[in-house]
Formats: structure tokens, sequence, C-alpha cells
């Protein structure tokens, strides 16, 4: 019976070993495509709550203009900024990275303490 618990216990570990090192694996850097994807979802998600919020003033003052109208002894209201409608949902991509900022060995330069063929020239006509 103890052998059988050992056992079982040593594949449970096993098991969980497994299962780590599974969720634990690095996922390689989404294409330009998914990012860009990815990056219109945020901006809707963004925009969705600024619907949200909204909608939740227009309610709040609804609901708070019936109070003040069916309550004489209500104050009345103080001075609170209007709801802001967001308008229709627009999205527009950033501009693609130029070469330049990509960080490309070409772009870049040689590297540095590496003549270049100007400097080779200057220097072999010194001597």
């Amino acid at each position: 019976m103890t052998t059988t618990r050992t056992i079982c216990t040593a594949l449970l570990a096993l098991c969980a070993a497994g299962a780590y090192t599974l969720a634990s694996a690095k996922l390689p850097a989404p294409s330009p495509e998914a990012a860009a994807k990815a990056a219109e979802a945020a901006a809707k998600t963004a925009w969705a709550g600024k619907v949200d919020n909204y909608k939740l003033c227009l309610s709040q003052d609804k609901v708070a203009a019936y109070y003040r109208k069916t309550t004489p002894s209500a104050k009345p209201a103080a001075s609170a900024p209007a709801c802001a409608d967001p308008g229709p949902f627009a999205y527009t991509p950033p501009p693609p990275k130029p070469a330049e900022a990509t960080g490309s060995p070409a772009a870049t330069g040689p590297a540095p303490g590496t003549p270049t063929p100007a400097a080779a020239s200057a220097s072999a006509s010194k001597s």
C-alpha cells in the first residue's frame, strides 16, 4: 500500500513539473498584423468604456432630475460637468516605422572602432 502511494505521489510530482514547464514556455513575438489587430482591439475596448461611462452619466442625470422633481425638499443641483458623448468609433493605425528606427545594422552604420572607407583612404594618403 505504501509503494502504491509513493508511486502515485511521484507520478503526481512529475505531472506537476511537466505542467510547470509547459506553462513557463516563452511565446514568440507577435507578427506585425497581430500587433496591429491587438492595438485596434484595445482602442475599441477603451471606446466602449467611454460609451458605458456616457450612458451611466445620462442615467444618473435622469434619476437626479426625477428625484428633484418628486422631492420638494431636495436641494438644487450642484454645477457638474455635462456628459461628454464619445462619438462613433474611429481608429487610425499608427504609421509604420521608418527603416532608420528599426535598428538594423545597415541603418545604424558601422560598429564603433571599425574604420570607414573614407578614414581608411585618409590614413593611407598620410603615409
